[in-house]
């Protein structure tokens, strides 16, 4: 058994304090004397796609990646709750958010910090904050995923408006609209729309009982079963069943003159203000921008997008680029969400 002495006691504190001095430079290279830091991640991106990239900037930059995963049905709320809630002693340094409308509420609540990276430049303005507060990259689509067994290619969808068709009454699903990128889907209706047309066809939905499914996977896996005849989804989530060979098809909607367009959603990656890893944030912010990263999403089993015109890598699925695209002010469809979630709780989800 080892006796106290305050001798030793001091000699120990005293190594254990310039241990701390010395490990205390973030900024110190890899392979250097001292730690070459962390960097906290909040990324509501499913884990099966976000981690293998994180991993990776791990291992390029000897940056250690400390990560927080939230559920499917709830992530990109509850991940935002969290900083809220830490707004006095923030924890997380980049919010890696699978949408844009969280990512904007966090703005306008002044808990984001600008950093305008270099490798953002060639991103399209519509898809990039002018003061550098949040960065989109690798989008994904909004479709319906159709069950080729139950609707004839005759019969199929063309509009989300179809969602409400009395003649699938009961046969349609869309994830609770109250989180995720169906949040953001709403809230860029209610922008584009206004608020009551877009009440109007909330309203339409609840009379067709569509289905109520806890995430945009589980859509697109009810449409492969069968469970529904269609339902509305994001790329990612509908490639996977078509690759797996499932009875399914996707449509992108609304794509005709007149119509609204079909919506794409970019990711969106924001610094969070007073992180504790400032400089490791914006190494991340910069590494997720590259067409390296881009390239490695659009190959991978969730189709991502890209958006910076210099990946040459060929998507899976169709882009901005070759079917309409929804225009969206994003900042007006952030506005319009607290309406927007007062009627979800208070009519369509009672």
């Amino acid at each position: 058994m080892r006796t106290y002495s305050p001798e030793a006691a001091a000699v120990a504190l005293l190594i254990a304090f310039l241990h701390v001095l010395v490990g205390c430079d973030a900024n110190s290279p890899p392979g250097g004397t001292s730690s070459p830091g962390e960097v906290v991640v909040y990324a509501a991106l499913d884990r099966e796609f976000s981690e293998p990239v994180l991993d990776d900037f791990e291992k390029t930059t000897g940056i250690k990646v400390l990560s927080k995963y939230d559920i499917e049905s709830t992530k990109t709320v509850g991940l935002t709750a969290a900083i809220i809630a830490e707004a006095n002693r923030p924890r997380c340094d980049v919010f890696w958010n699978n949408e844009i409308l969280n990512t904007l509420r966090l703005e306008q609540k002044g808990l984001v910090e600008a950093y305008l990276s270099p490798a953002a430049a060639k991103f399209p303005e519509m898809y990039r904050s002018p003061t550098g507060a949040w960065h989109g990259f690798a989008a994904r689509a909004r479709v319906l995923i159709v069950n080729t067994r139950l609707v004839k290619e005759n019969e199929r969808p063309k509009s989300i408006y179809d969602l409400a068709d009395p003649k699938w009454k009961g046969k349609v699903g869309i994830t609770r609209p109250i989180a995720g990128t169906t949040a953001s889907h709403v809230a860029c209706l209610f922008a584009a729309l206004g608020e009551e047309k877009a009440k109007e066809f909330l309203r339409s939905l609840r009379a067709n009982d569509v289905q109520i499914l806890g995430g945009n996977k589980q859509v697109a896996l009810a449409a492969a079963s069968g469970q529904i005849a269609f339902g509305l989804t994001d790329t990612d989530d509908a490639i996977i069943e078509i690759e797996r060979a499932q009875p399914v098809a996707i449509v992108y909607p609304d794509r005709e003159e007149g119509q609204l367009g079909t919506l794409f959603i970019p990711n969106t990656i924001a610094m969070i203000k007073g992180g504790p890893n400032p400089v490791a944030a914006k190494k991340l912010i910069d590494y997720l921008l590259t067409p390296e990263v881009e390239s490695k999403l659009a190959l991978g089993a969730s189709a991502q997008i890209p958006l910076n015109p210099a990946v040459a890598t060929k998507p899976r699925v169709e882009t901005p680029k070759t079917v309409k695209a929804m225009q969206v002010d994003f900042a007006a469809a952030a506005k319009s969400w607290d309406a927007a979630a007062k009627f979800i709780q208070e009519e369509f989800l009672r």
